[in-house]
């Protein structure tokens, strides 16, 4: 990590379907390889399954899924006089939004279904209902960080 400046962030175009920004992110976060035809194949996918089964709109059901799996508190490690304490700390709105893709993701990945499609349509709907993978894991991000409150105050 630098210390002289922070590095630049690059500038990334919306998606070719929707022109959404947060779906190009998501994009890059599901892309293996660099191969992005097939990452963009499988969100496409996913939205017309969502589409199907739901009967929702799939940008307003990915864009639930990522608000209920965004963590507003985190944890962070501390080194204090040789001992190390997790210290709750609040999460930057652009962390928050990276740790809500990348834990869908995962979630996603590590699902039962046949295919990739069905796995990530799924856990988008999950999420964005309130359950699935995903959202356990900000409740238990949002637990540990309760269960640390009294370090707070070691904070930077």
């Amino acid at each position: 990590m630098s210390r002289r400046h922070s590095a630049e962030k690059r500038e990334i175009q919306p998606d070719a379907k929707y022109g959404d920004l947060v779906i190009t992110k998501f994009m890059n976060a599901l892309m293996l390889d660099g191969k992005k035809s097939a990452a963009e194949g499988i969100v496409y996918g996913a939205f017309d399954v969502i589409q199907k089964k739901s009967g929702n709109d799939p940008i307003k059901v990915f864009h639930e899924a990522i608000e209920n799996v965004r963590p507003s508190v985190e944890v962070r490690s501390r080194r204090v006089g040789g001992a190390t304490y997790q210290v709750p700390v609040e999460v930057r709105s652009l962390r928050r939004q990276a740790l809500a893709i990348r834990w869908l993701v995962e979630m996603a990945r590590k699902r039962s279904e046949n295919t990739m499609i069905a796995r990530l349509s799924g856990e988008l709907m999950d999420a964005s209902q309130g359950r699935g993978a995903a959202v356990k894991k900000r409740e238990d991000t949002h637990k540990m960080a309760d269960a640390n409150k009294a370090f707070s105050h070691y904070r930077w």
